[in-house]
């Protein structure tokens, strides 16, 4: 007979995934165990081992949840009544969002992707790489004469990201600026430079 599931597994699963983030985010992958995880959650290693085979799987939960929420939210922006410029904004607005709420996982996700097994890792790319696309469309809407010389739309989209993506290395939730006015001053920089760069 098959056990029966623990009413709250999930709830469970998502607290050994939020401190292992933490845990991944300030010692890297390597430099935390299962020993760490299970102390972190007040609990035994054998009943993290119950939840989750290896290290490397809590990884991989650790970072597919932060990029399908981001694919979500950006799923979200994209199904908006507004035009290009305001779903890219809708668009950085939760993203930003994202990044200040779960800054342990984005963290995580832009430093270790390389410990998860290939396959996985694979298919973590591959919602990333959907991201990257939905921005690079955007944009062409936007400023259409990107199209005009090859690769200049996705270097746009490539540029977009690395303005947002590494703010968690410096911006202060707490400080004068909200994230909101972030992700809008973001935009505003992305949309005063395509342009020009479309140009070039």
């Amino acid at each position: 007979m098959a056990r029966t599931q623990a009413a709250d597994y999930d709830e469970r699963k998502l607290a050994i995934v939020e401190q292992a983030a933490a845990l991944f985010a300030a010692r890297g992958f390597n430099g935390a165990s299962v020993s760490d995880i299970a102390e972190r959650c007040k609990t035994s290693k054998s009943l993290i081992y119950h939840y989750y085979e290896s290290k490397e799987d809590i990884l991989y939960d650790v970072m597919i949840s932060h990029v399908r929420a981001l694919e979500s939210a950006a799923a979200d922006a994209l199904a908006g009544s507004g035009g290009p410029e305001q779903k890219l904004r809708d668009l950085t607005q939760l993203f930003m969002a994202l990044y200040v709420g779960a800054a342990d996982r984005h963290k995580v996700l832009l430093n270790d992707l390389d410990y998860v097994p290939k396959a996985r890792r694979a298919e973590i790319v591959e919602v990333q790489r959907g991201l990257i696309e939905s921005v690079r469309k955007l944009l062409v809407e936007i400023e259409p004469s990107l199209k005009k010389q090859t690769g200049t739309s996705l270097t746009a989209a490539m540029l977009f990201f690395g303005t947002i993506n590494w703010t968690h290395t410096w911006y202060d939730p707490k400080g004068a600026i909200t994230h909101d006015a972030l992700a809008n001053m973001a935009v505003d920089l992305t949309l005063g430079g395509i342009a020009r760069a479309a140009e070039g």
